[in-house]
Order: C-alpha cells, then sequence, then structure tokens
C-alpha cells in the first residue's frame, strides 16, 4: 500500500479490515450507511455487521490494494481479496461524507 496515493480515510479502513477489526469496521461507516455487495444491498450498522458477520470481517478477509482512483467523493480501490468466503480481484468503491464511509460497492476488479 505504500506506494499507491489511497487517502487516509481509506487506507485505515483498508488496515481495519485487515486487522479484522469488527468495531473498527462498523465505526468507519457514517449513519444510514450502504454496502452493495455485487447488486445486494445492506443498510444501516445492523444489516452491515449481519453481512460482515459471514463474508466480510467474519471470513477473515484480506484486501491487497493494487490500483486506486480518486473523483471527487468516490475513491475505488482494485486489489486481491481472500476470505473463508470468496477470492479474488475486487473492486472496492467507496463515497466518502467527510471521514467516514457512506457507500461500500463491491464489483468485479
Amino acid at each position: 500500500m505504500e506506494n499507491l496515493q489511497i487517502p487516509d480515510t481509506i487506507a485505515r479502513f483498508i488496515d481495519i479490515v485487515n486487522a479484522h477489526d469488527e468495531n473498527g469496521f462498523l465505526d468507519a461507516f457514517a449513519p444510514a450507511s450502504t454496502v452493495d455487495d455485487w447488486g445486494r444491498e445492506f443498510t444501516g450498522r445492523e444489516a452491515i455487521k449481519t453481512w460482515s458477520d459471514t463474508e466480510f470481517i467474519g471470513a477473515d478477509g484480506i484486501l491487497t490494494p493494487e490500483e486506486v482512483s480518486t473523483a471527487g467523493d468516490r475513491v475505488t480501490v482494485i486489489g486481491d481479496w481472500r476470505s473463508t468466503h470468496a477470492n479474488g480481484r475486487s473492486s472496492f468503491a467507496f463515497d466518502l461524507v467527510g471521514d467516514r464511509i457512506a457507500k461500500m460497492t463491491i464489483r468485479e476488479g
């Protein structure tokens, strides 16, 4: 990650995810935020937690960023995702509000 220009908010988020820090992960999201995982949407802290328990933090996921781009309040990180649930090159688009995530959209990388 050192050579990529990842904005601080997202760099911290990736560190939190890779450390499997559930509370840090949930706290990174703004109130009423949404995770869009390949078209399945989870809105609000409880829905995101339930999804994450099986498919994200609870699946011991590790994201290794390979590319990053920024356009306005959207940061897109493409990288290798490895977990006990799913694996492969994925795109994570983050819509930010201040220093928190309003929406995280996951698609094929």
